[in-house]
């Protein structure tokens, strides 16, 4: 028996998917148990240059029709046409692999469900951290654990320019022009810098974890555009790394509380040394106190490598893998209010402005930064208005 295989999309990711699938081609059956090929690659465009060439096709039709086809990998990108093609190909029993964090984050749930409702699968190991293992040690290695948090640096972009504001005193604007010239960010870099390719991660992994769809519109989420090089350079003498973190907590009322922005890591915490374009995810549970996953987040291999672990899981699964699932969510009541989240706090404030008995940190830039106990964001907020704080941050 051999398995037959479609690429949608022949972008970056859609690319290093093909790319690869011939270079170990040979391994990759091995591991399958099966002789496999692509049949197909749908793109738009041509590519006449292509040794594949008779392979493209720019009918999705072609695809859906062809029983031979039993499982497509998607990478695309963006919510629709993926959505529209992706339902379809469940429907008729085809198995997805899919990279797109958009996708997933916003209809998981539905094509969750669509998969169990025709014995296929959807899975998308590469839609959170490239190459490194998560989704499904999440949902099969820890499934023991009662995780009670993870957290991590999901985004590559970000943490490559937190890297150099930190190595080479590089201003904001400057390393983030870098990161543009170097290929780590887009043109358009909105989506990282303001946090909303992390927000989508983690609300993946959330609703893996807690086992109801949460919605990026119900996580908090502040990017790093705002960060100065004050604030990383005053982290480092307090003896943590600034870094943009994604986390979800499970609270004590029975409610997760998902979030993603700037925060201090202690420089005790291995976490902290995670640098460039590198992700890491720290899981917490009973069982392991505490694991972390750690790798490139991101890029045309990586991603593909991810991509074609779980083509190869669909030539190896005999129905629906049933651990990997969540329920959907009517509404987001079991999503706690950002207000409730209760850690350790740093304001910056102008220079002089701290209180009496603060013992603040005087920086060169004409800023003072103190350190308060642990409470809420909303007293962070009431206390940052009362300082008149330039910003304030949470302590991991």
């Amino acid at each position: 028996m051999s398995v037959k295989f479609a690429v949608l999309g022949h972008g970056v990711v859609g690319s290093g998917v093909v790319e690869l699938f011939y270079k170990n081609r040979k391994s990759i059956e091995k591991r399958a148990g099966t002789e496999m090929d692509i049949k197909y690659i749908l793109d738009l465009r041509d590519f006449p240059d292509s040794p594949y060439q008779d392979k493209f096709t720019k009918d999705f039709n072609d695809i859906l029709n062809d029983d031979e086809v039993t499982s497509v990998a998607e990478c695309m990108g963006g919510v629709e046409p993926a959505f529209t093609f992706v339902s379809a190909c469940l429907k008729k029993g085809k198995s997805v692999s899919t990279s797109n964090k958009e996708l997933v984050a916003e209809k998981g749930d539905i094509l969750l469900s669509l998969a169990k409702e025709n014995g296929c699968n959807f899975f998308f190991e590469a839609s959170v951290g490239g190459a490194i293992p998560i989704i499904r040690p999440l949902h099969r290695c820890l499934a023991a654990n009662d995780i009670s948090m993870v957290a991590g640096i999901l985004n590559g972009t970000t943490n490559f320019i937190l890297t150099k504001m930190y190595n080479d005193n590089m201003p904001f604007a400057e390393a983030l022009a870098l990161a543009q010239k170097l290929g780590y960010a887009e043109k358009d870099p909105t989506a990282d810098i303001e946090g909303h390719d992390a927000c989508r991660k983690i609300c993946i992994i959330s609703s893996l974890v807690f086992g109801r769809h949460v919605y990026p519109k119900s996580v908090f989420t502040k990017g790093i555009s705002q960060v100065e090089l004050c604030d990383v350079a005053a982290c480092d003498v307090l003896g943590y790394a600034l870094k943009l973190v994604a986390s979800v907590r499970k609270l004590d009322n029975g409610k997760i509380l998902p979030a993603v922005m700037p925060t201090l890591v202690s420089y005790d915490s291995i976490m902290s040394g995670v640098n460039d374009v590198f992700n890491a995810v720290l899981v917490y549970g009973d069982g392991i106190d505490q694991t972390m996953f750690y790798g490139r987040g991101a890029g045309k291999l990586p991603t593909a490598s991810a991509v074609l672990g779980d083509v190869i899981e669909t030539a190896k699964s005999d129905g629906t893998v049933l651990s990997q699932t969540w329920e959907k969510a009517d509404d987001d009541s079991f999503v706690e209010s950002i207000d409730k989240l209760s850690c350790r706090w740093y304001f910056r404030v102008p220079s002089g402005a701290a209180p009496e008995g603060a013992e603040p940190y005087e920086h060169e830039d004409g800023v003072s930064f103190i350190s308060a106990a642990e409470m809420s964001f909303a007293d962070a907020r009431a206390k940052a208005k009362e300082l008149g704080a330039l910003a304030y941050y949470p302590v991991l």
